[in-house]
């Protein structure tokens, strides 16, 4: 007879519910119509909309015109997408032959892809990940099973990056610990690097012999496409080893296709097609193969040069209204200035939790308890609301 109860998946704990995801449930639950839901991240034009791009339409009907089969495409998935990107990731640096990509599903196939890589590396290495950063970069690093290491960045009370106290915590590094840096558009705070601090980071990242992985989500959405990846063109410019997890979902308006990329750059060819062939081999384990559709139709439209000239134009034109709605709420209190000087689609407010819980209350405006908010996350006829209500709460 057994001695022990085998284990049972009814015995699992509870999990604590992704706040975020909470928060979109508790929006689409509250029945008011006027109701405004900041805290879900996505781009929405005047109208409140989110449409998909005419250039992804366009290229969508040529791939249905002109697409043969779905036989599988293989672990790199569609390598020609790959290859298209380089230019706008890698600028200078697309002919690198140390650099080499395959096709993931999302920046975070990407993300898991990268940690992943680091685990196999150097078990030992430590994530060093700005306080706040993106909520999902925890969770990730820590499913692998690396060590997490918090450098302060962001003052949400003073509005500013805490960038000396940055500085100091990345100048503790150890050889081979990781450096995870927001390549544009910082999520949750909207406060980029300037290109000074930039420079500065990147020699303490070179001295301390620290691992550049670079989250590049937003590329476009800020200043521009080449603007926004200046900060990791510099990192390559130095560092013999950079990763970065790339996501084609906010540029393109593909969110539910998932469309991402990994780059992986090593001190010498040889060196990064190993790495790449153990990416390969780990993202045989988790998905197999990326789905095709979304990487298909970001390689339908930058392989056509009318489609990528319509596609800048596009992102152009989304990070205009992004820059029009900060600068209208900036000009609406002298409180809210600080939103004019950051980039890409979101920002931290100044709200305690419970100023937060009463905006959701009494004016059913959604956002995170943090403060943080989709600057584009309403409609054009919704903004004066919006800012009414943030101005009455500020005044308490």
């Amino acid at each position: 007879m057994l001695d022990m109860i085998a284990p049972s998946l009814a015995a699992l704990p509870p999990v604590t519910s992704d706040s975020l995801l909470a928060l979109i449930a508790l929006a689409k639950a509250d029945p008011r119509t006027d109701k405004i839901d900041v805290g879900v991240g996505v781009y929405r034009d005047a109208g409140g909309a989110t449409p998909i791009p005419r250039s992804v339409k366009a290229a969508e009907k040529l791939l249905w015109e002109r697409q043969e089969t779905k036989a599988y495409l293989g672990g790199r998935g569609d390598v020609r997408f790959g290859e298209l990107l380089r230019p706008f990731v890698l600028g200078r640096h697309s002919g690198d032959e140390r650099i080499d990509q395959l096709q993931t599903p999302g920046g975070c196939g990407a993300l898991r892809l990268g940690f992943q890589l680091i685990k196999l590396a150097n078990p030992k290495a430590r994530v060093l990940l700005g306080d706040p950063t993106w909520p999902n970069h925890p969770p990730m690093a820590l499913g692998v099973g690396l060590e997490l290491s918090n450098y302060p960045y962001y003052d949400r009370d003073n509005r500013r990056i805490r960038f000396d106290e940055m500085i100091s915590a990345l100048s503790a590094g150890r050889p081979g610990d990781v450096a995870l840096l927001h390549g544009c558009c910082h999520n949750p705070t909207g406060a980029d690097l300037s290109d000074g601090q930039w420079a500065e980071v990147t020699r303490i990242v070179v001295e301390r012999r620290l691992l550049p992985f670079v989250d590049l989500a937003y590329q476009g959405l800020g200043r521009g496409m080449a603007e926004d990846a200046a900060g990791l063109h510099g990192l390559l410019d130095v560092c013999d080893e950079v990763i970065v997890a790339q996501s084609c979902d906010k540029n393109f308006g593909s969110y539910r296709d998932r469309v991402g990329a990994l780059f992986v750059k090593t001190g010498g060819r040889d060196a990064t097609a190993t790495a790449m062939a153990h990416v390969l081999q780990m993202a045989r384990e988790m998905w197999s193969m990326p789905p095709d559709h979304g990487g298909a139709v970001v390689r339908t439209v930058l392989e056509n040069a009318a489609l990528k000239a319509d596609w800048l134009v596009e992102v152009g034109e989304m990070r205009g209204r992004i820059n029009e709605v900060r600068a209208t709420i900036a000009g609406a209190d002298p409180r809210l200035a600080f939103i004019g000087e950051q980039f890409g689609m979101f920002s931290m407010l100044p709200l305690t939790k419970a100023q937060v819980v009463a905006l959701r209350e009494t004016h059913a405006i959604y956002m995170a308890d943090s403060g943080r908010f989709n600057i584009v996350g309403m409609s054009d006829e919704a903004l004066p609301r919006f800012i009414a209500a943030v101005v009455e709460t500020l005044d308490g």
